[in-house]
């Protein structure tokens, strides 16, 4: 039943954005009854941080190779694969629209970005570890070093993204980190 409500909650959010979203309506789409929901999730903004956060989990692994660099590409191209789908298309759009108007939206984004960069974190910590890495480098800000190139495309510049898009912001994040310009704070 939480597989079939999560992936009704991705399916509803990429149809009718974060705004139009009901529990009636992923109830339906799950062939639940919503008081199954809500004995399961407080409100439609839990469910929906579930959703997201589950989606991000499966879709984006995170490897351990061996190496930093293999790792981080790794990340990146599944990023990239993922948001490159029509769903992970209409995702990104549903949550950049909404969250202009709606400030739960925002704070549901932001809690997610976090924690998907805390599970990601060991990438970092084992690169630092090895030696790959500055001791100094802030986990947080590499990644998001590593993910910007490819959502600044996405988001802004409509260019193609790709893989080769994933290994440039790679090559970048690994050369900021190098640099020693992503200290933790």
């Amino acid at each position: 039943m939480r597989a079939a409500v999560l992936e009704a909650t991705i399916a509803e959010l990429a149809k009718t954005g974060y705004a139009a979203l009901t529990v009636e309506g992923v109830a339906q789409r799950a062939g639940v009854h919503k008081t199954t929901i809500y004995r399961n999730w407080k409100d439609a903004d839990g469910l929906v941080t579930d959703a997201l956060a589950g989606r991000f989990a499966t879709d984006i692994p995170v490897p351990d190779t061996g190496t930093v660099e293999s790792d981080l590409r790794a990340l990146a191209r599944s990023l990239v694969a993922t948001m490159t789908t029509g769903q992970g298309r209409a995702l990104l759009t549903a949550v950049l629209s909404d969250a202009v108007r709606l400030p739960q939206l925002a704070e549901i984004k932001r809690d997610l970005f976090e924690a998907r960069f805390r599970q990601a974190e060991p990438v970092v910590t084992r690169a630092i570890a090895r030696g790959e890495l500055p001791a100094e480098t802030d986990p947080a800000e590499l990644l998001k070093t590593l993910a910007a190139p490819i959502y600044f495309r996405l988001v802004f510049t409509s260019e193609p993204v790709d893989e080769a898009t994933a290994d440039r912001a790679t090559d970048i994040a690994l050369a900021a980190a190098h640099a020693r310009v992503l200290p933790a704070v």
